[in-house]
């Protein structure tokens, strides 16, 4: 009883130790904090810049200018080009010569048919974005004078494309969230892709820092290897779920405060659809995926006898997570392909390919509990075979620890 007590304490100090060992190092909170930091001055300044751009657009466009124009078509009423600010001209030579001279700020010249022909603005150079005004002011002035001339609403509306549309598909007899619904779950393959980037060589040097450091013998001659190792991967856990909610907080509290007032391109946040199977199937894709690339890490870190031997293979394992992005086209647009089905099922692209199709709706309920099934179950299996490997060759500092070499000791242990 004492003695599992001893082993508790010991486990709950390693766990302590190793956490607030990785969240006080300087690197590890500049960077959980930086990628929050920078998605909200990210998201403030493609709001600012798309409010800025509407208003200048919009001002560029009723901006108050003093132009001569000639008409050949004979579309545009001069009452309606005077208010605009312009003079009808009778020579084209002589108004596209008073711009050159700077006698006049702008000169337009409409064409017979403005379909087949163009518009010819001429100018004073005001600099590039100032520039922008004239073709503004020349366009909106002649799709005033067409609305003008048709006289009908509904069919200004319909030529000019000022139109509203409200679309409306359906899954399963259901109202589907179409691109809003598409989003939310794909936040999960971001969070992944930044937690793994940023914890991976934290995995990895989990059981390497105290074998280069050579003092690993000497922390065992108080603690079970077991216990060491256990409490590591605990810690890693423990800080990986704390970076997701760190990254997941701006995220939740842009989307309950400023859905409404944040402007991003092509995306109203308003319209997300937040619906619980794919997000919960998302999560359980997360941490099963992460449980996986834990666990093989952690394994390669107790086999490798030093980081620079470990790189060697940590290179081509993280590069799995992109390969599915080679596909996405097909993960996308045909799930049943075979090399789709192959990166769904196979454990180390698992992960993003069955975020990638769970997130645009291609991940079946069945499908889905296969490949979260296989994450947790291949995980949880390679994280006891990381501790079994770490027990017995936590102090091999010269070679390449043998995993069969490790069960015959084990059989030999127990004889």
């Amino acid at each position: 009883m004492a003695r599992t007590v001893f082993k508790q304490h010991n486990l709950g100090t390693v766990i302590g130790f190793e956490f607030m060992r990785t969240i006080k190092k300087r690197g590890f909170v500049v960077a959980t904090l930086a990628i929050p930091v920078v998605l909200v001055v990210i998201f403030a300044l493609v709001s600012a810049s798309n409010s800025a751009t509407e208003a200048t657009a919009d001002a560029q466009k009723n901006s108050a200018l003093a132009f001569t124009y000639t008409d050949a078509s004979g579309l545009i009423p001069e009452p309606l080009a005077k208010a605009a600010g312009g003079t009808l001209s009778t020579d084209p030579a002589a108004a596209l010569q008073d711009v050159k001279d700077g006698r006049s700020e702008a000169y337009f010249a409409y064409p017979a048919n403005a379909a087949t022909e163009p518009v010819k603005v001429y100018g004073a150079d005001k600099g590039m974005f100032e520039n922008g005004k004239y073709e503004a002011v020349a366009k909106h002035l002649l799709v005033t004078a067409a609305q003008a001339a048709v006289e009908s609403p509904q069919l200004t509306a319909a030529l000019s494309g000022d139109v509203t549309f409200e679309a409306e598909t359906y899954r399963d007899g259901r109202v589907s969230g179409g691109i809003g619904a598409v989003i939310p779950p794909l936040l999960f393959l971001v969070i992944f892709y930044i937690s793994m980037i940023l914890l991976s060589n934290q995995m990895l040097s989990s059981t390497l820092e105290e074998k280069e450091n050579r003092v690993t013998e000497m922390i065992l001659t108080t603690l079970n290897p077991t216990t060491l190792i256990t409490g590591k991967i605990i810690s890693l856990f423990t800080v990986g779920i704390l970076q997701m909610a760190v990254f997941l907080t701006p995220v939740a509290l842009g989307y309950l405060f400023f859905r409404d007032s944040l402007a991003l391109p092509d995306v109203d946040l308003s319209s997300l659809a937040f619906e619980p199977l794919p997000m919960i199937t998302g999560a359980l894709l997360l941490l099963g995926g992460f449980t996986l690339f834990t666990g093989v890490l952690v394994a390669i870190g107790a086999i490798m006898p030093s980081a620079k031997e470990a790189g060697t293979i940590f290179g081509p394992l993280m590069a799995m997570m992109f390969v599915p992005f080679y596909a996405v086209s097909l993960i996308v647009s045909d799930p049943t392909a075979l090399i789709v089905q192959v990166f769904t099922y196979f454990p180390l692209t698992a992960p993003v390919t069955a975020m990638l199709r769970n997130g645009f709706g291609t991940l079946g309920p069945v499908e889905s509990a296969i490949v979260i099934a296989e994450l947790f179950i291949v995980g949880v299996l390679i994280l006891r075979l990381a501790v079994h490997l770490f027990r017995y060759g936590s102090i091999e500092y010269g070679r390449k620890l043998s995993i069969a070499g490790t069960f015959r000791r084990k059989e030999l242990a127990a004889k």
